[in-house]
């Protein structure tokens, strides 16, 4: 596709406010059903972004944000498996040895930059960033709201003006519009205090009914207008500012969705090879395991001891759903060879996701299985966006109906 023309105020752009809104689409921008992104992003300054692969959260968003495909950068899902101590950990927040736009740009160009609400901003060099970091117990339980700032304090301002971060909506069966409004309104604080010359925005309204309704639901036509909305309000705080003039606005999208109604468990066929164990209390007993499938969507990581990859594959092989098991020179072909991606790689079918369930009794699953508990899980969990009969989270899988993770022309951003 031609790339779209670069108009003059972008060659000569004082500030850049940037708007990652997840799930967008550019046939979702129209006058009539989203008139605030048609009118600041026509249709000929619109085209398709082809995401890296995988397409979920943190290997799109470093990608985005670095230039850089998972095979440099590292991030080859919103989970990390480390192998020295054979845990699998999803949604840690701590920067890293990340060095991205903001960093670089505040590092060495010596602009003022801000970030909202990207993942990895813990530690992060950006003069102005918020992330969710929430005070837990043990037990990952909540005992107070909060969020990591640059700087420091900024939180309690912001809490001041707007209340506490609504974790709640922001993620889970409670999710909606009011996670994406505050975040657009701290943005707005932002400007208004620190003035950045570039200011990266996540916006997650979309990525709820992308993934609990599916991209063609009534349910995904309404969160667009929402969101649509909500930026007709920030847009026009930002117009109030003294460098409107010279400020370029860009837009991004990490993904987009595909409609899918069939649940993969390959942990359970891994179990039933006698490759997965579990302990006392049903979890995965990871270290005594053969094997073992770090889900995220419609990828899934196999971790497998030194000879038993074979066997890995041949559990997995009969499983229906299954698009392409990855092995190294076709994990090389895909831009994912890195020592953090699995031994295999399962790329599901387009109207299929993984979940990481390996039980098939549900008196047999683990404790945390009913609960929000994004970090306990090791596999991301959309029926997190559903209530359960048995506790706040569903387990039925049946329910999802959106996902994404390939990179198709269909679900490019």
């Amino acid at each position: 596709m031609t790339a779209p023309t670069i108009p003059e105020t972008a060659r000569t752009a004082g500030r850049t406010i940037v708007l990652d809104v997840v799930g967008l689409q550019p046939q979702h921008i129209d006058a009539d059903r989203t008139p605030t992104f048609e009118s600041h992003f026509p249709s000929e300054r619109v085209t398709d972004l082809r995401p890296p692969f995988p397409a979920v959260t943190v290997p799109a968003q470093t990608t985005l944000a670095t230039g850089c495909d998972p095979s440099e950068h590292g991030d080859v899902s919103s989970g990390e498996y480390d192998r020295e101590r054979e845990t699998a950990e999803f949604w840690e927040r701590d920067r890293g040895g990340r060095d991205r736009i903001w960093e670089t740009a505040s590092d060495e160009a010596g602009l003022t930059t801000g970030v909202l609400n990207f993942q990895h901003l813990i530690g992060t060099s950006a003069d102005v960033a918020v992330t969710p970091s929430p005070i837990e117990d043990e037990n990952n339980d909540i005992l107070e709201m909060n969020c990591w700032t640059n700087p420091d304090g900024f939180y309690d301002d912001l809490r001041e003006e707007l209340g506490h971060f609504p974790l709640h909506n922001y993620w889970g069966p409670g999710a909606n519009e009011e996670g994406s409004r505050w975040i657009l309104a701290a943005a707005s604080e932002a400007i208004d205090r620190f003035d950045p010359d570039l200011l990266w925005i996540y916006v997650p309204h979309l990525d709820y009914a992308g993934q609990s309704d599916g991209p063609g639901s009534d349910a995904f036509g309404a969160a667009l207008e929402t969101v649509d909305d909500l930026l007709e309000t920030f847009l026009a705080d930002c117009a109030d500012t003294d460098r409107w003039d010279e400020t370029v606005l860009t837009l991004v999208s990490e993904y987009g969705f595909h409609e899918v109604d069939r649940p993969i468990f390959p942990n359970r066929a891994l179990r039933a090879a006698g490759l997965l164990e579990t302990d006392a209390e049903g979890d995965a007993d990871i270290a005594d395991s053969d094997a073992f499938a770090m889900v995220d969507h419609q990828i899934a990581h196999v971790y497998a001891d030194k000879g038993a990859v074979d066997a890995a594959r041949d559990a997995l092989a009969g499983n229906e759903g299954i698009d392409a098991v990855l092995d190294d020179s076709r994990k090389a072909e895909c831009g994912i060879d890195h020592p953090n991606a699995g031994d295999l790689v399962l790329v599901a079918e387009p109207d299929a996701w993984f979940q990481y369930y390996w039980w098939n009794d549900r008196a047999n699953a683990p404790p945390y299985a009913t609960e929000m508990d994004i970090h306990a899980k090791p596999g991301f969990d959309p029926c997190e966006l559903f209530f359960g009969d048995e506790g706040l989270v569903s387990l039925d899988a049946s329910q999802v109906s959106g996902s994404h993770g390939r990179v198709d022309e269909s679900a490019f951003g």
